[in-house]
C-alpha cells in the first residue's frame, strides 16, 4: 500500500537546527518518525521541544561534518540514539563567496568536507546498516548549482556537483538491496545561506524574474518532496534528482 506514514521509522536529518533542515526534521516528525537532530553551530533544542511536542521522539547529536573523525562518530552516535536509522537526509551544507581567481584553498577544502565528504561517509556508515536489514532511505540535498555554473562559488558548485553523482552512483550499488538513495535540489529558498543574494537588489530582481513562481522558496516547500522520498510512496524511484524550485529549471 502507498502511504506517506512514517510511523515507526527512524529519520536522521543533518543540519537540522534551522532553515531546510529544521523543515524536513520537524515534516518527518508530524509523519509518525522519531527523528535524531544533528546539529554543530546552530542549537537544536528548539526543534527537539517542537518534535515531542508532536508526540514523538527527538535526540541531538552535535558535530563539526567538516571533520572525517567526528562525523563518522556522529554516524554511530545516531545509531545508538534509537539503535537504528531507516531515513537519512543529508542537508548540512555551508558556502563560500569568492571569485575564482581568488578563491582560498581552505575554503574550497572546508566545503567539500562539508558538503560532499561527509555525504559519502554518512551514506557508508548507516547505508551498510541499511543493507543489513535490506531497507533504507537516503535522500542528499543537491542544488540548482548541482546543473549549473554560478558565480564566485566555485567550492560550491563542484561540491553540489559531486552529491548529484554520489546520489546516482549509491543509487545503482544499493537499489537491489532495498535502499532508495535520491536527492532533492532546492531552488533559490530564503535562508541564512542566501541572505546576502536577497540583500543585493540587483541580484534578487534577476532572480526573482528568472522563477517563474515568482517568489523564493521557503523551508516548508521541501517538506512534500522529502516526505515522498522518505516514504513507501517512492519504493520505485532511484537516483533521482527532484527540483523543488518555482520552475526555475524551465526557464
Amino acid at each position: 500500500m502507498v502511504t506517506y506514514d512514517l510511523t515507526g521509522k527512524i529519520a536522521m536529518v543533518t543540519g537540522a537546527g534551522r532553515g531546510l533542515g529544521k523543515a524536513m526534521a520537524v515534516g518527518m516528525a508530524q509523519a509518525g518518525a522519531d527523528v535524531v537532530l544533528l546539529t554543530n553551530r546552530t542549537p537544536a533544542e528548539v526543534v527537539k521541544q517542537e518534535i515531542e511536542d508532536l508526540g514523538r521522539k527527538a535526540s541531538i547529536v552535535v558535530a563539526d561534518l567538516g571533520d572525517k573523525e567526528k562525523t563518522e562518530l556522529a554516524a554511530k552516535e545516531a545509531i545508538a540514539a534509537f539503535g537504528q536509522v531507516d531515513i537519512l537526509i543529508n542537508n548540512a551544507g555551508i558556502i563560500r563567496r569568492a571569485p575564482a581567481a581568488e578563491h582560498a584553498y581552505e575554503d574550497w577544502e572546508a566545503v567539500m568536507n562539508a558538503n560532499t565528504n561527509s555525504i559519502f561517509l554518512l551514506s557508508q556508515i548507516l547505508g551498510r546498516e541499511m543493507i543489513d536489514r535490506g531497507y533504507g532511505k537516503i535522500i542528499n540535498i543537491a542544488s540548482m548549482l548541482s546543473f549549473q555554473g554560478g558565480i564566485t562559488v566555485p567550492g560550491y558548485t563542484a561540491s553540489k556537483h559531486a552529491v548529484a553523482g554520489l546520489t546516482k552512483a549509491l543509487s545503482n550499488e544499493w537499489a537491489s538491496k532495498g535502499l532508495q538513495v535520491n536527492a532533492i535540489a532546492p531552488g533559490y529558498m530564503s535562508t541564512d545561506n542566501t541572505e546576502a543574494l536577497r540583500n543585493d537588489e540587483n541580484r534578487n530582481r534577476q532572480i526573482l524574474d528568472r522563477i517563474p513562481a515568482g517568489r523564493w522558496g521557503t523551508p516548508e516547500d521541501l517538506v512534500g518532496a522529502a516526505l515522498f522520498l522518505a516514504s513507501s510512496a517512492s519504493g520505485y524511484v532511484n537516483g533521482h534528482i527532484l527540483c523543488v524550485d518555482g520552475g526555475w529549471m524551465n526557464r
